[in-house]
């Protein structure tokens, strides 16, 4: 009679540490050598990688109302009432309409377009602290000429004011506010502290001229207004009120030219920084020795089970055997 064959059960896997450590230590050398790779390669990457500086200028909003037109709608809603026009709760957060206004697209291609700043923003890859020159990207940009080069295609690298925004926004510039006490912090990076410190004073002066010249433009659009309807009107009291309008706008005007910072106040101005901001090289050297020990034990646990796998196979390949020539 023909013997029945015979079953074979393998318990569950467990996890053995002895087992874990007696692989480590096997591959002891695989995971030194990965760690050590990946160190060199963080080291190199933090020597290679240039200094970047940040220059930060500490705003307070000058006018807890808003601008001029949320002052002129404060002081001058009865008699605007009194005409039937109406001037809102106060206007909007002048503040609020600054802030947003100095990372807009049109803002920002007007500013880097009056400062020349194309090239030092998207043609340069570091800066010689010795000689304060610019270190250019000669793949990208001629500095002898004055020339943006073709790319591969042939197409001219010379940035357009979308790629010079989104660049900008993206590695250089910051805008955050404090929520309790609404101080707004703007900060700006570059590979020369004396760019990024100059950069975020003239990012500060320019949006406090152009909020000032939007509201002396709106007040002298108003004021033209006015006067066309006061010449249209023979009732003394609307021409009363007009005229009392027309001087809050004339008020609004000069106020607006007298003062120097309209709608941010400088608190603490933006000085060259000393110290640099990126990379933390240090951090760059440990995360890299971390990630090169961590993948070297997992290359290691993996051999180990796909040897241990082969093991299990050729056990149950020759047990195979081993049943079918009994069976015979």
């Amino acid at each position: 009679m023909n013997q029945a064959p015979e079953h074979y059960y393998y318990p569950d896997d467990e996890i053995d540490l002895r087992e874990l450590f007696a692989t480590l230590w096997r591959g002891k050398w695989l995971v030194i050598a990965t760690t050590f790779i990946f160190a060199a390669a963080g080291v190199g990457y933090a020597l290679y990688k240039p200094n970047i500086y940040q220059a930060n200028v500490l705003l307070a909003p000058s006018q807890s109302e808003g601008g001029g037109m949320g002052q002129l709608a404060g002081q001058l809603g009865g008699l605007a009432n009194l005409a039937g026009i109406n001037l809102g709760g106060g206007g909007s957060n002048q503040t609020v309409i600054a802030k947003e206004v100095l990372q807009s697209r049109a803002f920002l291609g007007n500013f880097f377009r009056r400062h020349d700043l194309a090239v030092p923003l998207m043609a340069v890859q570091g800066w010689n602290r010795e000689t304060g020159e610019w270190v250019y990207d000669r793949s990208v940009y001629n500095p002898t000429t004055g020339e943006w080069l073709p790319d591969s295609d042939g197409n001219s690298q010379n940035p357009t004011d979308w790629e010079l925004v989104e660049t900008f926004k993206e590695d250089h510039l910051s805008v955050s506010e404090a929520k309790d006490t609404g101080m707004i912090t703007v900060s700006v990076k570059h590979y020369s502290p004396v760019a990024a410190q100059q950069w975020a004073e003239w990012l500060v002066r320019d949006i406090n001229e152009h909020m000032r010249t939007q509201d002396v433009e709106e007040a002298e659009a108003s004021i033209a207004y006015l006067e066309e309807k006061l010449n249209e009107t023979n009732v003394s009291g609307m021409q009363q009120v007009f005229y009392q309008l027309i001087e809050s706008e004339t008020r609004t005007v000069m106020l607006a030219n007298a003062q120097k910072e309209y709608v941010f106040k400088t608190v603490d101005p933006a000085v060259v920084p000393e110290e640099k901001s990126e990379p933390k090289r240090a951090l760059i050297c440990v995360i890299a020795t971390l990630l090169g020990g961590m993948l070297g034990v997992f290359v290691v646990f993996i051999r180990a089970f796909i040897s241990n796998g082969e093991a299990r196979d050729e056990e149950l390949t020759k047990a195979g055997q081993n049943t079918v020539s009994q069976s015979e």
